[in-house]
């Protein structure tokens, strides 16, 4: 067995490179002076050799008195000054002076003296070579100090670009499957693979392949890396965690090097868990630049990634884990058998898992008696699970300003609210005109979405402005999430859009602006029944309007496919809708009048109302005009439904 290298002792001129330069150069310079002063005596190696000699520094002027005294026996003149020896016995005194000017009468005053005298140069080739190569040593210790500062902000390789190391987070996480709510059916997609890192033997044994790639895919905020490091952490394997952004640089070369490090390390530490965030970043689809050229970069980067995961085995104990939110734009050759052959959908959570997901972030907040985790679950459908781990942050937030001591109902109530209509701005005052206008506006919408078969049911309906722009809001959530919506549904839709333009014009008399966004959204819903789910005799069950990769951006665009006769026919179609249905609503807005004026009176003097308040005026309305109720209207399984979940709320 040979012995061990001696390790390199760390002191203090290794650690400081840049100090050891300049303490060297320095000694390189007095040396030089050294030398310089040695060899620069009066008149240069003309003087400077004979013995008994002293140096005498005067002035010019008295260096010319003894020039005209005769006390001079030689002189030799420089560019800036002038040595002189004198003719004394004994020892013998070498003058140095400083010239002043340019003094004409002194060769003529040698001459006439007879004194011999010459020329010399006050530098020699030590001093002309230092003074060539001086510039190139500050050149070379600038170079030296900043790639020292790149080297240190990117860890190493050519000036640091090519390892990882620096942008690898390595950790062995202490989240469980436990942490992770509402994902159940994503958790026993990668039971095997957690059986697999802690048990890589049994597999073996058994000739079963493990898929090397699991892509995780889903919607932001919906888990997908508190998802993968719990994976790591109930293994209890390390977990190596890099961005998908990190790999990519403006040198060629440096992506793919960085790839080699991160498997590198991986296998050193093998069992282990490679995750890849946004793995989008480097993974689109190479097919995507078409014949405009690509990003070499990005591609080569791409190359090596698909050639370390074919170069370990299957029963090699790494597993790859990543995540995107756009699996659409991956490249074949990423997702293909071998590589990320399988795909977990980690979905936003139903109605059962948003309320694991609150008591889940709900575990370290004080919160009070009242506190009802389900009727914040029924009010936040679609939310995905950062945004209900915000709700209870700002609840808590909330709370805090309020000086309580716990989270109270109404500021998780408010905390919603915020999330989907935005910040209450109070300071903005709006006068009673506008007030009137946006009153009765809400109002349309909230009867609306009561009175219209298919549509969600309003929580509440405020005047107070929230947001950018909107000076009142009507929430109405649906207590699931709804993968699909049925025809009558859509339309439904598009009458509660309508309900408020056409209040305004019901009861104001005139329209307003308000209605902008309404018209926007209704519109674009008759165009998706139209051009894309077949729902109108206009196209029939052709589809107009494709999603599909652009060849130029790598991005998603639609494409037009259809004549312009079509597109005639599709425009005459969506206004002839938006008008039938806006009369429709005008009729139900006039038929419920009474609703209307209680809702608006209400409204004015409590700024707020529940979806419960508005049922309770539009029912009393029913049962005082002698009109049939909704409620009657509906199946018995509906209305028992409904009055669960009204019980619930209460």
């Amino acid at each position: 067995m040979s012995a061990p290298e001696p390790k390199k002792e760390d002191n203090f001129f290794n650690k400081n490179p840049l100090v050891t330069f300049a303490i060297f150069s320095i000694v390189i310079i007095m040396l030089f002076k050294a030398l310089i002063g040695e060899n620069s005596g009066v008149g240069g190696s003309q003087m400077s050799g004979q013995q008994n000699v002293r140096t005498q520094e005067v002035s010019y002027a008295e260096l010319k008195k003894k020039i005209e005294s005769g006390q001079i026996e030689k002189v030799a003149i420089g560019q800036t000054l002038i040595r002189a020896m004198g003719n004394e016995e004994g020892m013998r005194t070498a003058y140095v002076a400083r010239k002043v000017g340019v003094d004409d009468a002194l060769i003529p005053l040698l001459d006439e003296k007879k004194i011999d005298y010459s020329g010399f140069s006050e530098t020699n080739w030590f001093t002309e070579m230092f003074g060539w190569l001086l510039p190139f040593l500050i050149i070379i210790a600038i170079w030296m100090f900043f790639a020292g500062r790149m080297q240190k902000s990117m860890g190493g390789g050519i000036l640091g670009m090519g390892n990882a190391k620096k942008l690898i987070n390595s950790e062995k996480p202490k989240t469980k499957f436990d942490d992770v709510a509402g994902a159940d059916e994503a958790k026993e997609e990668v039971l095997e693979i957690v059986d697999f890192l802690k048990y890589p033997d049994r597999y073996v044994e058994l000739g079963a392949k493990i898929p090397k790639g699991v892509l995780l895919v889903g919607s932001p905020g919906t888990g997908k890396t508190l998802l993968a490091k719990a994976v790591a952490g109930e293994a209890d394997v390390p977990f190596f965690s890099v961005s998908g952004s990190s790999f990519i640089e403006m040198f060629v070369g440096v992506g793919a090097a960085r790839v080699r490090d991160l498997f590198e390390q991986a296998k050193k530490d093998a069992p282990s868990i490679i995750f890849i965030d946004e793995i989008d970043a480097i993974g689109k689809s190479r097919a995507a630049n078409g014949m405009m050229g690509g990003n070499d970069e990005r591609e080569q980067t791409l190359n090596q990634l698909l050639a370390e995961m074919d170069g370990f085995g299957t029963d090699t104990p790494i597993i790859i884990l990543a995540a995107t939110n756009r699996p659409e734009v991956l490249d074949p050759a990423l997702l293909r058998p071998g590589r990320f052959d399988r795909q977990v959908l980690v979905d936003k959570p139903d109605f059962e898992g948003r309320i694991a997901i609150l008591k889940v972030h709900v575990r370290d907040i004080k919160v009070g008696d009242d506190v009802d985790i389900e009727e914040i679950a029924r009010l936040t459908a679609g939310l995905a699970g950062a945004d209900l781990a915000n709700v209870i942050n700002e609840a808590a937030l909330l709370a805090g300003r309020k000086n309580q001591k716990w989270v109270k109902q109404s500021d998780l109530r408010e905390s919603v609210e915020r999330a989907i209509a935005g910040l209450a701005k109070k300071s903005r005052r709006i006068d009673e005109k506008e007030k009137r206008i946006v009153a009765y506006h809400e109002s349309g919408h909230a009867l609306m979405a009561e009175t219209t078969k298919g549509a969600k049911r309003v929580s509440k309906v405020s005047i107070v402005p929230r947001g950018l722009a909107a000076l009142g809001y009507t929430l109405n959530t649906p207590e699931e999430n709804k993968y699909l919506m049925q025809r009558h549904e859509l339309w439904a839709e598009v009458d509660v859009l309508l309900g408020g333009r056409a209040a305004e014009e019901v009861f104001i008399g005139e329209i307003s602006t308000g209605a902008g966004n309404d018209l926007e959204r209704a519109t674009d819903i008759i165009k998706a029944m139209v051009q894309v789910y077949g729902m109108s005799d206009v196209a029939g069950l052709m589809v107009l309007e494709k999603q599909r990769q652009s060849f130029l951006g790598g991005g998603m665009q639609s494409s037009r496919e259809y004549s312009e006769s079509m597109a005639k026919a599709m425009d005459d179609f969506i206004k002839s809708s938006l008008a039938e249905h806006y009369e429709l609503v005008k009729a139900r807005l006039e038929l419920y009048r009474g609703a209307i004026e209680s809702m608006v009176e209400l409204l004015y003097a409590k700024e707020n109302i529940t979806g419960r308040q508005v049922r309770d005026i539009i029912e009393a309305f029913e049962k005082e005009s002698g009109m049939p109720t909704r409620l009657q209207e509906l199946s018995a399984k509906e209305k028992q439904h409904q009055e669960d979940n009204e019980h619930r709320r209460e």
